[in-house]
């Protein structure tokens, strides 16, 4: 997903998610949420700590 599509789909200004990509600038919690969703919406999984450590992984197909 190229950045222009995932501010498309979180609703976001391409400027927001470029700089929280490049930690330039702080983002607000409701936008990190926006770009979480859009994300997890595209099939993203967030894996949760444990032990192994955080991570993400593509949803399988059919999931």
């Amino acid at each position: 997903m190229t950045q222009p599509q995932l501010a498309e789909a979180a609703k976001l200004g391409l400027s927001t998610v470029v700089d929280f990509e490049r930690s330039r600038r702080a983002v607000s919690d409701d936008k990190v949420d926006a770009i979480r969703s859009a994300l997890e919406a595209a099939g993203v999984e967030f894996i949760a700590e444990n032990g192994g450590g955080a991570g993400v992984r593509l949803r399988k197909s059919g999931a």
